[in-house]
């Protein structure tokens, strides 16, 4: 690595057990400068686990991340200036407006008040929110909610997003804004890590990927590369061993 020109992420030997399972065993991972980053696996294989630890929020048993080079662990609230994060099952204030969540957060962040009521006018226009005023963030849609907490990961201007399932029941009209936008922020420079377990999805937007099962990352590269010869999907399936099951037995399905 250089220290000039850090990783957007680096992850050396992050390691989580809960009571005797191990969640995340020993994990290394680098994600580039200015990549749009996959991490896929089937659910329980430790992705959340391994964000959460990455971006501060679940401390490790063992090893280290890094943000642009900054320490997450030792020198957080710096780390945290270039990074914005939307874990999965965000918890918002259920009983502010879209908008009011937006300026809040900002305040909090200690931004200029005049520049969070920008921000947030522009953030809410583009996330097709300004219907919504006078709605309750306890009364959004689960579409609505995905994007107002995309929206409060992007209104400080990180480098790094790292998203946990930001696409997950989010209906197609919703998703199509958040493409939009991540490959906007991509071509302008920015960092994206998103987590997923729709290979098309990873398929189509990303441009790096790894693989995890089981607490380990059992594959990384560039997309083409990993996947070879076949879909990222097949390729999916065989490194982790799934779909081998067999459906024989429910012959009374039908009749």
């Amino acid at each position: 690595m250089n220290d000039a020109n850090p990783p957007a992420l680096s992850i050396r030997g992050l390691h989580k057990t809960f009571g005797r399972k191990v969640s995340v065993d020993h994990v290394d991972l680098e994600v580039p400068r200015g990549s749009f980053f996959g991490l896929v696996g089937p659910n329980g294989a430790g992705k959340t686990t391994l964000l959460s630890m990455a971006v501060g929020l679940l401390r490790p048993d063992a090893g280290t991340a890094a943000v642009l080079g900054t320490d997450v662990w030792s020198d957080g609230l710096r780390a945290k200036t270039h990074l914005g994060v939307l874990p999965d099952g965000l918890a918002m204030p259920e009983f502010l407006t879209g908008r009011e969540v937006l300026t809040f957060l900002g305040r909090l962040r200690g931004l200029d008040p005049a520049l969070v009521d920008a921000r947030a006018q522009e953030l809410l226009e583009v996330m097709d929110l300004l219907g919504a005023e006078q709605t309750l963030v306890v009364d959004y849609s689960t579409g609505m909610r995905k994007k107002i907490g995309l929206a409060t990961t992007l209104l400080h201007n990180p480098e790094v997003l790292v998203l946990d399932e930001p696409f997950e029941a989010v209906d197609p009209v919703s998703a199509l804004t958040l493409k939009r936008i991540l490959t906007r922020f991509v071509s302008l420079g920015g960092s994206v890590v998103l987590s997923s377990h729709v290979m098309a999805l990873v398929e189509q937007l990303c441009d790096t990927v790894a693989v995890m099962s089981d607490g380990v990352v059992v594959a990384r590269g560039p997309v083409a590369q990993v996947r070879g010869e076949t879909t990222l999907e097949e390729t999916f399936v065989t490194l982790v061993g799934a779909g081998t099951g067999t459906v024989e037995g429910l012959s009374w399905l039908g009749t």
